[in-house]
């Protein structure tokens, strides 16, 4: 007989009496599970969390990043230069904000100097998953598309676009937004940059954008007129065009508060560098609320009444 709710049915045999079986039910009418189901579930659960907790010893045991900087003494730090992120001084030293606050979180740790590698900008992410260096150093942006390749530090700062143009804006553009609108307006724009695939994402022809490897090529063209502006961070523009050098030749171009995206920059790290990243980031939370870090932000003029600058808790 098929009792309803029943696992299974009773068949009598001839002369034999029948053994009942009794189930509890559920509400829903259904079995409940017996002492050996639940034991066996239970011991499938240990089983699992035992599981993981070794696949994440084995994973810890594996990722020898920070043990690696730690008995070399130093970290290999990639850069480009792009002031006033980074750049080199005319005694040739390293400087700039990414790199001043990654030798302070380098001797937080512990480490000495950093090795400085210099790349451009384009080629930062290759050289750093090809193991050149162990971190980048750039005032390098956090987008969707790099954080499927890198691993970002917690953000450092937050500006808004700038765009770099001749000295009298012969041009005679209002804003940012209003050279966009120009179809004759050409753009110096840096390879590999947030600024790039903006542009190209807003549909801008390739005729009206100037790909250059650095900063330092874009001005140039703004300033012999082959572009109408470079398009960089607010922070870069206002320090290219603070130099005597470029003083005579171009002018930042004041728009509307919000004239363009801003966006969020860190370091890098290879993304199975998890020990690493997680042991930079302890010591450059702490560095981020001192007045030290208050004075490089100074310094390198990341601290203005036209910048947009927020510091992310």
């Amino acid at each position: 007989m098929q009792g309803k709710g029943y696992a299974f049915a009773a068949r009598q045999s001839p002369g034999i009496p029948m053994r009942r079986r009794r189930f509890h039910r559920h509400p829903a009418g259904k079995a409940s599970l017996s002492g050996r189901s639940r034991g066996g579930l239970l011991l499938t659960l240990v089983l699992v969390v035992v599981g993981l907790a070794a696949a994440g010893a084995w994973w810890s045991q594996r990722d020898r990043s920070l043990a690696e900087v730690r008995e070399a003494g130093t970290v290999r730090i990639g850069y480009a230069v792009e002031a006033p992120y980074a750049f080199l001084t005319g005694e040739g030293r390293v400087t700039g904000l990414a790199p001043e606050a990654a030798r302070r979180v380098a001797q937080r740790m512990g480490l000495g100097e950093p090795v400085w590698v210099l790349t451009e900008f384009n080629a930062l992410i290759g050289g750093l998953k090809a193991g050149r260096f162990d971190v980048i150093a750039a005032g390098m942006f956090i987008t969707p598309e790099r954080e499927a390749l890198v691993a970002f530090s917690r953000p450092m700062q937050e500006v808004g676009p700038g765009l770099l143009v001749a000295k009298g804006n012969p041009r005679g553009v209002a804003s940012r937004a209003a050279a966009l609108t120009r179809p004759d307006f050409r753009f110096a724009v840096l390879a590999g940059s947030v600024e790039l695939a903006e542009l190209t994402g807003l549909g801008l022809p390739p005729e009206r954008l100037l790909i250059v490897p650095d900063a330092g090529s874009g001005l140039t063209l703004v300033a012999d007129g082959r572009a109408d502006g470079l398009a960089l961070s607010l922070p870069t523009v206002l320090w290219m065009a603070a130099q005597p050098s470029a003083a005579d030749l171009v002018e930042v171009l004041s728009g509307p508060p919000g004239d363009g995206p801003s966006g969020r920059t860190a370091f890098g790290f290879r993304r199975e560098d998890r020990a690493l990243r997680e042991e930079w980031d302890r010591h450059l939370e702490a560095l981020l609320g001192t007045d030290d870090y208050k004075q490089l932000t100074r310094q390198f003029r990341f601290v203005t009444e036209s910048m947009k600058l927020r510091r992310r808790e």
